[in-house]
């Protein structure tokens, strides 16, 4: 099985994968991109990607929610994983020796709390986290450092000067199982569904739509919106549902139809819930 993700080896979407996976073996396909990412599974050169779509520190991460529009894939699972950050450089130096730090944009914003109290480092944006260790140690450059994961130090050999930066610790990214074809309930019971689905643009068309999920019982537990290239005012959302009762997806998905005949819908997929860290507070974006 070959997996696609953003950034390369001891990335965390590389730890996400090995999480979600537990032992199963794979091999990776490395995307500098989310685009290469989707693109990697779309071609056949990749079997499954793993994307991020939400941090709890910094919320949704929008332009990926545009992708899932764009290519025909299926969601067919998620996992969260635990972030934790930390500055790491080649051996022998301190803090007081670094004037760059290099990472992927959102480490940096995880991070801002502990840059703006060292003012001497020079943020520069990178396309991923591990890769910026890797590139540390390859070119071994002296006076930058890294934010990247525990992993990122261990595979490139590099100090790690300060634990754990985030300005959070609760740090959580929820990361998609994406596939060319739909989820198998093999053994796993389907208990979350992504619907995306566009309204006319009416006063109280939104609110009319969301009722539905309350009176189905649905639990919503996102709701997104983007806007439809073409249509100004217009948007599409994206929304996350789970359920107790199987039938209730059923009955919510009709009732939306009935709503209104102009109401287009896509299933984006029906999979397992991931297992929600017990101090999860969600993305402040939802």
């Amino acid at each position: 099985m070959k997996v696609a993700i953003q950034g390369g080896q001891a990335s965390f979407h590389h730890m996400a994968a090995r999480q979600y996976f537990n032992g199963h073996e794979f091999e990776l396909a490395e995307c500098q991109t989310f685009r290469q990412l989707c693109q990697a599974l779309h071609s056949g050169e990749a079997d499954i990607a793993l994307m991020a779509i939400e941090n709890s520190l910094v919320g949704s991460i929008l332009p990926n929610y545009a992708l899932l529009q764009e290519f025909p894939f299926y969601i067919t699972g998620e996992t969260y994983l635990h972030i934790r950050q930390n500055l790491m450089a080649l051996p022998g130096q301190s803090l007081k020796d670094l004037r760059f730090v290099r990472s992927h944009p959102l480490a940096l914003l995880q991070c801002s709390e502990f840059l703006e109290q060292h003012p001497q480092l020079r943020a520069l944006e990178t396309f991923d986290t591990a890769e910026s260790a890797r590139e540390i140690r390859e070119k071994l450059l002296s006076g930058t450092a890294a934010i990247a994961g525990k992993l990122a130090a261990e595979r490139y050999r590099l100090t790690i000067l300060a634990e754990e930066i985030e300005n959070v610790k609760q740090n959580y990214t929820r990361f998609l199982v994406l596939s060319r074809e739909e989820a198998r309930e093999d053994g796993a019971i389907a208990d979350k569904a992504s619907l995306n689905f566009h309204l006319k643009h009416r006063v109280g068309a939104l609110a009319e739509a969301l009722d539905i999920f309350r009176r189905c019982g649905l639990n919503l537990t996102l709701i997104q919106s983007l806007p439809i290239a073409g249509r100004p005012s217009e948007y599409a959302f994206q929304v996350d549902l789970e359920w107790e009762r199987r039938e209730a997806l059923e009955e919510g998905i009709e009732a939306l139809r009935r709503f209104a005949n102009q109401i287009q819908i896509q299933i984006l997929g029906i999979y397992p819930k991931g297992a929600l860290p017990h101090d999860y507070s969600g993305g402040k974006a939802a």
